[in-house]
């Protein structure tokens, strides 16, 4: 599936879910399976509790969020010093 498949099946709404990025038709937020994912969860765990996702909707997930952090500039907390 190309990127733009990907990214077509995650919407931004600011009258769903208070406008965080969610898999399109669901109020299943992109935060919210990354950290099933992130909390042990695997994607067939996730498929068998939300039976109407597919694993490409979690792919998108994971797709959006390199893209969302590909596109942001950061700045350390912490300066380390030698």
């Amino acid at each position: 599936m190309n990127d733009n498949a990907l990214l077509e099946r995650i919407s931004i709404n600011p009258k769903v879910m208070m406008g965080k990025p969610v898999i399109k038709g669901t109020r299943l937020t992109v935060e919210f399976i990354l950290n099933l994912l992130a909390h042990g969860g695997t994607i067939a765990e996730i498929l068998d509790e939300y039976d109407t996702l597919t694993p490409e909707d979690i792919q998108a997930c994971m797709f959006f969020a390199g893209a969302s952090l590909s596109h942001s500039e950061f700045m350390p907390l912490v300066v380390e010093t030698a």
